[in-house]
Order: C-alpha cells, then sequence, then structure tokens
C-alpha cells in the first residue's frame, strides 16, 4: 500500500511538472485555451508520449513544406472517395460568417460532401477582400471545382456581402439554390425576441445579478458553496445560447440561492449593504423576477429545440427546419394561452426572419417530402397553397427549361407520393415515420470529417450540444459591457477569454470553501417545467 501510494505521488507530480510544460507554450506562443478541445490535439500529445524522451519536433521547414503537402496529399485522397458520390447525391456549399471579428482571419469556402471537405481561401484577409462581387467569385470557383450539376445549394449566413453574392449566383447559375444558415437565422430570431420589453427586463435583471456575483472574491464564493461549486452562468457556443443556459440554470439553482440570500453568512458579507448587493436580495426574493425567467424559457425553449437540431448535425435538418418551426409556433401559442397580444410580436419576429430565408422553395420542398409529416397528419394540412407554391418553383429551378422534367416530377413522381401509392402505402413504411427520434432519418447521408467532431460530441446526451468549451459567447453574463465586440489587444480575442473559475475584483476576506464537488453536467428540461400561471401571465403582460 506504502509502495502504491507513493508511485501515485511521483506520477501525480511528474504529471503536474509535464503539464506546466505545456502551458508555458500555451502561453507565449499565445495558443486559445480552447484549441487544447480537439482531438488532434489529443492524438498528438499521445503520439509524443508513446515516441519517447528523443522525439524531435519538426523544423518551420518542415511545417511548411514537406509535412504540409503530405497533409494536402492525403485530403486529397480522403476527397476520392467522395467525388465519385457527388453526381449521385449532390452537395452544398457552405461559407463561414464573414464579421467584424472574423476580418482577422481568412474566409474558407468548404465544400460539405460525405467524407471529406475541400478547402478554398483568399490570400487577402482584410475586410476590402470580402466585397459581395469577390464572394461571388470564391463560390464559383468552388462550384467549377466540383462540377456545377452536382452542386444543389450555397450556405451562408444573412450578412449583406453574402446576400450580395447570391443575387449575383441567381443570375450566373439559377438552378442553383443559395440558402442562409439556419443557425445564424434562429440565433436572430431569439435575440430579436429577447428586446422586446417583458423579456429585455428579465434578462437585463438576471445579468445584473450573475454579474455581481461574478465580481467579487466573497460572493463568488459563497454562490459556489451553497451550489456544490455548479457555477450559475452556462457558457454556450453563441450570445444567446449562453443566454438560455444561463436562465436554466439560474431557475435550476433557485431554491439554493434564494438559501443562501436568507442566510447569515450573507448577513455578514460586507457586500450585502451595498446598492448592487440589495438589489441582487430583491432579485433572487421577487416572484415576479422568477416568473419572468419561466415566462422567457417558456417563449425561448420550442425555438432553442428547433436550434439544437440545425446545429447538432446529428442527421440532415433540411427537411425539418420547415415543420418543426410551424411546431414550435403551437406550442409558443398555447404555453401563451392562446393569447393573440402575448404571442403576436413573437410570431412577427419569427416570420420576418423567416421570409426568404427559412421558408424557400428547397425548404418548402424538403418539408413536404419528408415523410414524417406527410404521414403523420392530412395532406390538407401539409400541403398548403404555400407548400404547392413552393414545391412548383422547386421544380422549375432544379430543371430550368425543361417542362417535360418539371412535369414527370411534380405531376407523376410527386403524384405517387401524396396518394401514398406503391411502396408509400406499406405498413413498415407508416411505421417507420411515427417517431422523430435520433434513428429517424428520411435520407441517407454521411458527414464529413470536419463535421464528425461536433456529431461525436452530440451523441453524449449528458452534453447539451449548445454547451460551449469556452466562455466567449457568456461575459455579458460575468461582467459590465462584456456583450461589446471583443477588441484586438484585448487579451481575450480569438476564443482566449474570462475563464469562469477566474474572479475579478480581490478581497482581503476571500476564503475558498472546502466542499464536495458536483457534476455540472447540462439538463435538459421538458416544456412543462416553465408553466406559467395565469395571473403570472397577467403581470408581465
Amino acid at each position: 500500500m506504502k509502495q502504491q501510494s507513493l508511485n501515485d505521488t511521483i506520477l501525480k507530480e511528474r504529471t503536474h511538472v509535464t503539464q506546466r510544460y505545456v502551458a508555458k507554450w500555451v502561453y507565449q506562443a499565445g495558443i486559445p485555451f480552447n484549441a487544447i478541445d480537439n482531438d488532434c490535439f489529443l492524438q498528438m500529445v499521445e503520439a509524443i508520449g508513446q515516441f519517447g524522451p528523443s522525439f524531435k519536433p519538426p523544423s518551420q521547414w518542415q511545417l511548411r513544406e514537406p509535412l504540409l503537402k503530405e497533409e494536402f496529399e492525403t485530403t486529397k485522397e480522403a476527397l476520392k472517395k467522395q467525388e465519385q458520390s457527388w453526381k449521385v447525391d449532390g452537395c452544398s456549399i457552405m461559407t463561414d460568417a464573414w464579421t467584424d471579428r472574423k476580418r482577422r482571419s481568412i474566409m474558407n469556402l468548404c465544400v460539405n460532401c460525405k467524407e471529406g471537405t475541400t478547402f478554398l481561401s483568399s490570400k487577402d484577409s482584410s475586410a476590402e477582400a470580402h466585397t459581395g462581387e469577390n464572394i461571388f467569385k470564391y463560390v464559383l470557383s468552388a462550384i467549377e471545382e466540383v462540377g456545377p450539376e452536382n452542386v444543389v445549394q450555397v450556405v451562408t449566413d444573412n450578412a449583406s456581402n453574402n446576400m450580395a453574392a447570391a443575387k449575383m449566383l441567381k443570375v450566373k447559375m439559377p438552378s442553383i439554390f443559395w440558402s442562409s444558415c439556419a443557425t445564424h437565422t434562429i440565433n436572430l430570431m431569439l435575440e430579436g425576441i429577447g428586446k422586446l420589453p417583458k423579456f429585455k427586463n428579465t434578462l437585463e435583471e438576471a445579468k445584473s445579478f450573475t454579474i455581481f456575483i461574478y465580481a467579487h472574491h466573497t460572493t463568488l464564493a459563497l454562490m459556489r458553496t451553497f451550489t456544490r461549486k455548479r457555477d450559475i452562468v452556462r457558457p454556450g457556443v453563441t450570445r444567446f445560447a449562453s443566454t438560455f443556459l444561463t436562465l436554466q440554470s439560474l431557475l435550476e439553482k433557485k431554491d439554493k440561492l434564494r438559501a443562501l440570500f436568507t442566510s447569515t453568512d450573507w448577513e455578514k458579507c460586507k457586500w450585502s449593504k451595498s446598492v448592487k448587493g440589495k438589489a441582487a436580495y430583491n432579485t433572487v426574493l421577487s416572484i415576479v423576477f422568477w416568473n419572468g425567467v419561466k415566462y422567457c424559457l417558456r417563449v425561448f425553449s420550442p425555438l432553442v429545440r428547433v436550434l439544437r437540431l440545425v446545429d447538432g448535425d446529428r442527421k440532415p435538418s433540411m427537411g425539418f427546419l420547415y415543420g418543426e418551426l410551424k411546431k414550435a409556433k403551437e406550442e409558443i401559442r398555447e404555453g401563451l394561452k392562446n393569447v393573440e397580444s402575448n404571442y403576436r410580436p413573437i410570431f412577427d419576429i419569427i416570420d420576418e426572419k423567416s421570409k426568404g430565408r427559412l421558408d424557400s422553395p428547397l425548404h418548402l420542398a424538403a418539408y413536404v417530402l419528408n415523410p414524417y409529416y406527410f404521414f403523420n397528419g392530412s395532406t390538407s394540412s401539409i400541403y398548403t397553397n404555400e407548400v404547392s407554391n413552393g414545391f412548383c418553383t422547386f421544380a422549375e429551378i432544379l430543371y430550368p427549361d425543361d417542362l417535360e422534367k418539371q412535369n414527370l416530377f411534380v405531376n407523376i413522381e410527386f403524384g405517387k407520393y401524396l396518394n401514398k401509392e406503391g411502396p408509400f402505402r406499406r405498413p413498415l413504411a407508416l411505421k417507420g415515420c411515427e417517431k422523430n427520434d435520433e434513428f429517424y432519418n428520411p435520407a441517407y447521408v454521411q458527414f464529413n470529417s470536419r463535421l464528425m467532431d461536433k456529431r461525436k460530441r452530440g451523441t453524449d446526451k449528458k452534453v447539451d450540444i449548445l454547451l460551449a468549451n469556452d466562455a466567449s459567447n457568456a461575459q455579458g453574463w460575468i461582467v459590465d459591457d462584456g456583450d461589446d465586440e471583443v477588441e484586438p489587444g484585448s487579451g481575450l480575442e480569438d476564443g482566449e477569454v474570462r475563464d469562469l473559475e477566474d474572479d475579478f475584483q480581490s478581497d482581503n476576506d476571500a476564503a475558498e470553501e472546502n466542499v464536495e464537488f458536483e457534476s455540472d453536467d447540462d439538463v435538459v428540461f421538458q416544456l412543462d417545467e416553465y408553466v406559467v400561471e395565469d395571473e403570472a401571465l397577467e403581470t408581465l403582460s
């Protein structure tokens, strides 16, 4: 036992020393902290460990020349496996969002087809290089490399330069669809709803509370003592994901936070006498505030469910977008007691952001061709005038100037589907579309290697796909003005952000409590957990 204990101690010390060398390199080279959450980094560490102490790292020349060429050839070889499938299944071209923050990076255009990714990048990373005309040229070069006949759509965010490029592509290649990024669009919906007065007031009050808690050693230590070292702020992959997850976290810890602010420990805390301390006390004990949190979550939850679907990459989401947004609107309507004055401003924002982005002919065709909706609902409720017109437009774009193919597609082949003829009438086909879970996939698909890491994270049901590895999108919940754009030179750019474990204002009387650690795995609440009573709705209206 003594020998085992000694070996454990030595191993722990050696691990710590080695980790300090890794940390020193990260700090001196300015490597973003979240870069270590990468399979390639873990593989590199394991390979070096297996090689042993005589390993010599590559030189700069090796990285620039032979090793780069080898990696390039490996990527080309991987692409050969999928090039044959382009003619059968088609592909999508996806571009990175080009925001002010990303102007410091080179925009990549990637062809997402099957198992591989082809990268095209501009040599000029300046903002001027990424006008609508230049983006159009980058996309066009990618289309020509893959073959226009093999490209179904181009996917971008809703930035004005991308929309300008979309208009140019429509003129040049009218048979290729240009779609807006669903994740970006739904985030815009949620952010727009969050700016409505009845949501904005609750969010500002919640942010003031969390910022106060994280501002001082004493308040932070007290909070972690009462929550068993679980943070109340949960960083998400976007700003709004951080908002939703943090509201969830606050509601989950409501009783513990109330216990904190009614304890003798709080009475003894010097910050309890401050103006912000008294405001935090009033917030935690306010019934109106907690009803406001429930109200926000009640409305946000259905849309966040759609966000999880499109951002999870577990299965193709195009065929579910239109249908799940319809479902989300119905859930919001029912959750707000079918009172039009409550849900109408929310619906207006959803419809405004969806128009031309998530209700295009491609989305409508994918919706009506998804057996999950068509087999589980009435034809009249699914195949509405809007869907019918969108489907016909889809056929016209897909087969331009070919009336014969359009007729075969819409009036003959699609007619068999509408009438559930042949194999569509089999009981097995109907049974397979009863439940929309992770196993239901209306189309065969394989993910490229760039998306596989994201997909693997989503297979662990204990970890929410919206949770992030760093706090870059949660700064507004931790520090004042944290929602501002991160400026170069601030020490927080490129993923290097204040960690949730950091404390921002020193106290002489701060003390870390020795309490048991409890896992902070995300718990996804059920919708009915956010039920707001009629009286509360009247108060918030």
